[in-house]
Parts: C-alpha cells; sequence; structure tokens
C-alpha cells in the first residue's frame, strides 16, 4: 500500500526540471547551482536534481516528496532541509559524503532503523526529526528514549532537533550558567 502511495505520489505533483530549476535561479547550467530554495511547490518527484553536482545547500521543504534517489550522487551537499514531506526512507542520503545539517522533521520515519544508513556521513553534526515550533514530527519520535539512542548511534552530531547535545561542550555551557 505504501509503495502504491509512494508510486501515485509522484505521479501527481511538480517534477523537478531542467526549466524549473533554470527559471528559480537564474543559472544556465545545473551544474552551477550551488544554492536551491524550492519551498512549498508542490514537488513530488526530485527528477533531474542529480544533474546538480555541485549543490551545496538545498532546500525541499514543505513538499509532497517521499523518493530521495535523485539525492544520491550529491556528494558536495553540506545543508539539506526536507521537512514536511513523506520521506518514509533516506537511504539514498548514505551518498551525500559532505552533509552537515539534515532536517527531516515532519516526515514519515517509523524506526531508529531506518536512519542507520546515516552512520557513514562523517560530517553530519545537526540532524532534526521534530519540530515543536512548526508542529512537525515523525513516528519514531513518539518513543521516549529517540533522542538517547539516536545519539548513541550517531556519536559525531552535536545537535538533535536543535538541541545541543550531552557531552563535553553541553557541562561546560551547564557550568557557565551555573555561575552566573
Amino acid at each position: 500500500e505504501e509503495e502504491e502511495e509512494e508510486e501515485e505520489d509522484e505521479g501527481s505533483g511538480v517534477r523537478v526540471t531542467p526549466a524549473l530549476l533554470k527559471a528559480t535561479t537564474g543559472e544556465f547550467s545545473l551544474e552551477s547551482i550551488l544554492l536551491l530554495r524550492l519551498r512549498g511547490r508542490g514537488i513530488a518527484h526530485l527528477g533531474c536534481l542529480a544533474d546538480c553536482s555541485n549543490l551545496e545547500w538545498l532546500d525541499l521543504s514543505g513538499n509532497a516528496i517521499a523518493g530521495l534517489a535523485p539525492l544520491a550522487t550529491l556528494r558536495a551537499l553540506a545543508v539539506l532541509n526536507l521537512a514536511g514531506n513523506r520521506v518514509a526512507s533516506v537511504e539514498p542520503l548514505r551518498g551525500c559524503r559532505s552533509l552537515r545539517q539534515l532536517n527531516l522533521a515532519g516526515n514519515r520515519l517509523r524506526s531508529l532503523r531506518q536512519l542507520r544508513c546515516l552512520q557513514g556521513l562523517r560530517h553530519l553534526e545537526s540532524l532534526r526529526l521534530r519540530d515543536p515550533l512548526g508542529n512537525l514530527g515523525n513516528p519514531l519520535c513518539a518513543a521516549p528514549a529517540y533522542r538517547a539512542a539516536l545519539a548513541a548511534m550517531l556519536p559525531g552530531l552535536k545537535a538533535i532537533d536543535g538541541q545541543r547535545v550531552a557531552g563535553r561542550g553541553s557541562e561546560l555551557f551547564r557550568l557557565c550558567r551555573e555561575l552566573d
């Protein structure tokens, strides 16, 4: 049933095309696009996004995206915002080796096992699965200790859901606050 829903999502809705990218950025070559904001455009399929090989910053929040396959080849991508979509698998992101910040709040991730593929991303510092201000979450956020389990699974994270991960840096911050 989920597979049918994903196929249906990709069939309807906006598809990322070279014309859309060129009109949005003013760039003539897809390889020259470094920053791309495609927030809230009804995008359901990422189309030719893989051709933006030098892309470093990408905002796809507030769309209808389920499949992330075209992102797998974006080696330079450092910041990715996928908040408010229909993502149920982040497996293709394993190829985004430069990823530092990832926002997945408001998607369909049900289990921490689905995030294991992010373990190879050595530069990943910030991961957001829940955003209380935007009233966005994922089904896996209902588990009481998901943040602690996530911190154990991805020890390089410095922030989870916008909050500093407990550790030496946060202890220093707490001590300084107590001194004040």
